[in-house]
This record gives structure tokens, sequence and C-alpha cells, in this order.
């Protein structure tokens, strides 16, 4: 049996007090070793003057940007740096390389070039070249946000395929049954609660507790697919379904802070991207959420597939960051 969220809250409170463009790719080799690190570290390997320079405080500054929509500032990515001449060994099977080349002989303008499994198996290299620094500099600034957001693309769909392969299939069977659609969650979700248009899964974790939340609606504008729809639409259902710990307390999205809503194209379909922080209304609870509103076109409905996370005190870049890439999974794939 299934662990029902019901009092889950109360239960909480008392336990807590580059995109395609011009990116080229090279062929796999055979037979290599894994790529080792972390999620969201990158290897920097560049002359060291240039590393001390404004062209390296330029480089740290984008690849160490403050993650949008957290309560606390956390860096996009974990930077390690290696002189040329020291990149060997272990450092050469981390799972993300950036290798800066500055040479007149070589390059006659600044650009980017991919490689993947160069000496790990899952590895991806990325070159960024130019014939001077200055030319170096005047492309970062030209293109700010870009190697970070290959990055994130990159760890992002690593996480997918692992949830392709390991997920929580009751969950996904739910979601099926209720909805028609496929998504694939962390098999760590343990409980959860559901209504007609309603699901709620969560890992009910004391530290680092991740959830996700599915409703539908019917789609009868297209304003439906702007920030300000979604956000009223979420608060609707949040406060119907989502509880605090005392009476007549509920989620609410929260105001104060700047909200984040991007319309993006996925593996052929349209979606909103919705990011910004949640917090319990007559309660002290809150963290980030993000969520991505799908039109199912046959049914004439918007799905939308949300996950938050609480984690007091700790980090939650990668919590929120890992339950996004199982976002990404989500699509219409029977009648419900």
């Amino acid at each position: 049996m299934r662990t029902q969220i019901v009092l889950l809250w109360i239960s909480l409170s008392l336990m807590v007090g580059f995109s395609a463009c011009d990116w080229t790719s090279s062929s796999p080799a055979a037979s290599l070793r894994r790529a080792t690190g972390w999620p969201f570290e990158v290897v920097v390997v560049m002359d060291r003057d240039a590393w001390n320079g404004e062209v390296g405080e330029l480089l740290q500054e984008q690849l160490r940007a403050p993650i949008p929509a957290l309560p606390q500032a956390e860096a996009s990515m974990r930077v390690t740096y290696s002189e040329p001449s020291g990149f060997s060994g272990l450092l050469r099977y981390v799972r993300n390389i950036l290798i800066v080349s500055v040479d007149p002989n070589r390059y006659t303008k600044a650009g980017t070039r991919e490689s993947l499994d160069e000496w790990a198996s899952g590895q991806n290299v990325v070159t960024l070249y130019a014939p001077t620094t200055a030319a170096l500099t005047e492309f970062l600034l030209l293109n700010e946000g870009r190697l970070v957001n290959h990055f994130n693309r990159v760890e992002r769909e690593r996480w997918i395929v692992g949830l392709s392969k390991s997920h929580s299939s009751w969950i996904n069977e739910k979601l099926k049954s209720r909805f028609g659609i496929s998504l694939f969650v962390p098999e760590d979700m343990s409980a959860y609660k559901e209504e007609t248009d309603f699901f709620w899964g969560s890992n009910n974790a004391n530290r680092g507790r991740t959830d996700i939340l599915v409703y539908s609606f019917p789609y009868t504008a297209q304003e439906a697919f702007t920030e300000d729809y979604l956000v009223a639409m979420r608060d609707s259902v949040v406060r119907r379904n989502v509880p605090g710990s005392f009476p007549n307390s509920y989620m609410k999205t929260e105001k104060r802070f700047e909200l984040s809503y991007e319309p993006i194209t996925y593996r052929g379909e349209y979606r909103g991207v919705l990011r910004g922080l949640w917090r319990m209304e007559g309660d002290k609870m809150g963290g980030p959420f993000v969520s991505h509103a799908l039109l199912d076109k046959k049914k004439g409905r918007v799905i939308v597939a949300e996950s938050f996370v609480y984690a007091p005190e700790s980090k939650k870049a990668n919590l929120i960051r890992r339950m996004e890439a199982a976002l990404f999974t989500l699509r219409v794939v029977l009648s419900s």
C-alpha cells in the first residue's frame, strides 16, 4: 500500500522543525571509462595569466551566475580550474570540461566547438577559442549565458536518460490512467494524494523534500499560456488541494519576488515554463517551484506538471533542477 498524503504538511512541520546554431559534435570513442564528477561541475582548462585576468574573471562570473527563482543565491556551476600543463590524470575524466584556447595562428574569430566522449564515456567537452583575449572577451559579452545554458541542458538530458531507465512506474501508471499522460519521476516518490483532476506525489523526505503536482483545466483561449493566467490557475488549485499545518493555511505563489515565465518548444511540443517561489499562507514554509504547462490539442485542455522543493537551511538548486528534468519527460500518451 502506498502512503496517502493525509495531514502531510502537519507531519512535515513537526519533523522539520549552448543551443544548436554553431555547435558541432564528434563521434564518441569506443570502450571508454565512465565520466566522473558532480552534476553541474565543470573543469576549466586555460592559461593561468588569462584565468587571472579580465577574461578569466568574466568567464567565472558567467559560469557561477546565480540560478534564478531560488530563495537564496546559488551558483549555476561548480568550477574547477586547471592549467593546460596540469590537465591530466583524473581531470581528463570529469563529465564537463571547458577548454579555452587563444591562438592567433589557429583562429581568425571567436567561437565554440563541442566534443562528446573525448576521454570518457558520457563526457561533454566544449572548446572556447579565439585569436586574442580581446576577441574572447567580446564573444563572452555578446553570448552571455550561452555556456551555462549549454551545460545546464547537458546535465538535464543526463538526468532524463537516467529517469527513462529508472523511475516510479506506479506513479506513471496512475498518471496514464487519470490524465492520459506519461511522466517519469524519481523512484523515491512514495506518498500520494489524488482527486478527479489533481495528483500530488512526494518523496516525504525529512531533508531535501521534493513533490510533484499534476492538474488540468480546459483550454479556452491563448491567454492560458501567459504568466498571469497560469499563476492565477496555480493559486486556485493549490489553495484547494495543498493545505498547511494549521487551520486555514494553504499554499500560494509568492508574488513579492519576481516570477519567471518562458514559452519553449521541446521535442516539437510547445509548453510554458513558470518558475518562482511558493509559501504557505498562515504557516512558515516555502521554497522554489517550477511548472510546465502542456497543451493537449485532442482533448482541448492544458496539463500542468509542477515540482516544488522544501529544504530549509539547505541548498535547493540541484533538487529543483533534478525535478525539472522529470518535468521534461511529460507527454500526452492516451485518452484518460
